[in-house]
C-alpha cells in the first residue's frame, strides 16, 4: 500500500481543482531531479560545489527555522516542474526553481534569509578548504549569479541564483507574497516537496511504486487538469494577460519556436497586443531593449543556440504585427535592433562571415556600429519572412 506520509494539504472544495496528486512515474522523475548533483561554479580560484537540490533545501530550511523564520512549505517551480509532470512537453528545463514559502514581514527577515543562504554554502565547500577567513560577501561574489529583492504592497520576495556555467542555475526564491506567479498555463505548475523530503530523511527503505509518499502538485493558473491539457497539447493560454510583465513577450516567442500555439487567431492577436504594449512600457529605451534581449538569449538557449535565430525572427514578426503603442520611428528602431541581433547570431554560428555583403534599405542606425560587422549596401532583397518597407539587414545569397 502506498505510504501517505504526510497527507496532502487540506484545501477548500472550490480550490480543489488547482491541485492534483502525482503518479508514481512523476514522483520518480521528481526524485531523480532532486537527487541529481548540480555543479555550482565558483569564480576565480573558488572550487566548484557539488550540490544536490534536496540537500540544499534541507540545510537552508533547517537554518531558517533555527533563526525563527518559519518555512510553510517548499516547492519546485517553473520548467523543471513542468518536466516532472510531462517529460515530453518540448519545454525541457535548465534552471531549478525552488520556492520557500516564508514570512518576510521586516527588513531584518530579508537580510536573515540572505545571510542564511550564504552561510549554508560553506557546508558544500570541499574538504580541505580553509573556511575561517571566507566571509559572506566573498561567497556572494564567488557563487551568486543573481540577487533580487522585491518589497512592494503586493509583492514581498527575494531570489538568490547560484552560478552554473552551463545555464543550469539553482534558484532559491523566498516568497511571502507574489501577486503574479506565472505567465502562461504551461509554466504555472508548482510541486510541493515537503512529503518527499520528509520521506527521504526518515525512511529506511527506498521508494517503490507501492511504497512512496503522496506528492501534490498545484497549478497557480487555476485549473490543474486544464493546464496539463495545455502542456500535453502545446497550447499557449493565460489569464489576465494585461498583468504579464514585459519579459513575457520573449517567453511567448520562445514557446512559439518550440511548437506551442495559442488556442485561436483571436486569442493570439489580443495576447500579442497586450504583451507588446507591456514590453515597451517596461523597456522603453533601445539600450534597455538590447540588454534585455542579449541577456534572454544568453540565459535561455544554453545548449540550444540554433534556436536563438528562430526566436529573434519570431519576435520580429510579432512586434511588427502587434505593436500599436509606438511612433513609427520607434517601431522601426526596435525592428532594426532585432534584425541586427539576428545577424550576430548567424555570425556566431558561422553561417555568415564576420564581414559580409548585407541587404539593407539605408545606412544602419548609429547603435549598429557597436557590433563588429562591415556593411555594404547591395540590393533590396529582404530575406526576412515579410513584405515591409522598414530597414532590414540580412545576408545576401
Amino acid at each position: 500500500m502506498t505510504s501517505t506520509l504526510p497527507s496532502p494539504p487540506q484545501v477548500p472544495l472550490e480550490d480543489s481543482r488547482r491541485f492534483s496528486v502525482l503518479s508514481w512515474q512523476q514522483v520518480e522523475r521528481l526524485d531523480a531531479i532532486l537527487n541529481e548533483s548540480v555543479p555550482v561554479h565558483g569564480r576565480g580560484n573558488f572550487p566548484t560545489l557539488a550540490v544536490r537540490p534536496w540537500q540544499i533545501v534541507q540545510v537552508v530550511r533547517s537554518c531558517l527555522e533555527a533563526k525563527g523564520i518559519a518555512v510553510h512549505n517548499v516547492r519546485l517551480n517553473g520548467s523543471a516542474a513542468s518536466h516532472v509532470l510531462h517529460h515530453n512537453s518540448g519545454l525541457g528545463y535548465k534552471d531549478l526553481d525552488l520556492i520557500f514559502v516564508v514570512d518576510l514581514k521586516s527588513e531584518d527577515s530579508f537580510q536573515m534569509v540572505k545571510d542564511v543562504v550564504l552561510d549554508c554554502l560553506l557546508d558544500f565547500l570541499p574538504e580541505g578548504v580553509n573556511k575561517d577567513k571566507i566571509t559572506p560577501m566573498t561567497l556572494k561574489e564567488a557563487y551568486v549569479q543573481k540577487l533580487v529583492k522585491v518589497c512592494t504592497e503586493t509583492d514581498r520576495w527575494s531570489l538568490i541564483s547560484l552560478s552554473n556555467n552551463s545555464g543550469k542555475n539553482v534558484e532559491l526564491k523566498f516568497v511571502d507574497s507574489l501577486r503574479r506567479q506565472f505567465e502562461f498555463s504551461v509554466d504555472s505548475f508548482q510541486i510541493i516537496l515537503d512529503s518527499l523530503l520528509l520521506f527521504t530523511e526518515c525512511s529506511e527503505n527506498p521508494m517503490s511504486e507501492n511504497f512512496h509518499p503522496t506528492v501534490t502538485g498545484e497549478s497557480v493558473y487555476g485549473d490543474f487538469e486544464e493546464a496539463m491539457d495545455h502542456l500535453k497539447n502545446r497550447i499557449i493560454a493565460t489569464r489576465n494577460p494585461e498583468e504579464i510583465r514585459g519579459g513575457g513577450l520573449l517567453k511567448y516567442c520562445n514557446l512559439l519556436v518550440r511548437g506551442f500555439k495559442p488556442k485561436s487567431e483571436a486569442d493570439m492577436k489580443a495576447l500579442q497586443r497586450y504583451m507588446c504594449s507591456r514590453y515597451f512600457i517596461d523597456f522603453p529605451d533601445i539600450g534597455e531593449q538590447q540588454r534585455k534581449l542579449e541577456c534572454y538569449l544568453q540565459n535561455h538557449f544554453v545548449g540550444m543556440e540554433s534556436k536563438r535565430y528562430d526566436c529573434l525572427m519570431t519576435l520580429h514578426r510579432v512586434v511588427n504585427e502587434s505593436t500599436v503603442c509606438l511612433m513609427g520611428h520607434e517601431r522601426r528602431q526596435t525592428l532594426n535592433l532585432i534584425a541586427m541581433l539576428a545577424i550576430g547570431v548567424l555570425s556566431e554560428q558561422s553561417i555568415i562571415p564576420t564581414a559580409t555583403n548585407v541587404t539593407c534599405y539605408y545606412q544602419p542606425a548609429p547603435y549598429a556600429s557597436e557590433i563588429n560587422y562591415n556593411y555594404y549596401v547591395t540590393h533590396v532583397q529582404p530575406l526576412l519572412p515579410c513584405n515591409h518597407s522598414y530597414p532590414t539587414w540580412l545576408p545576401c545569397n
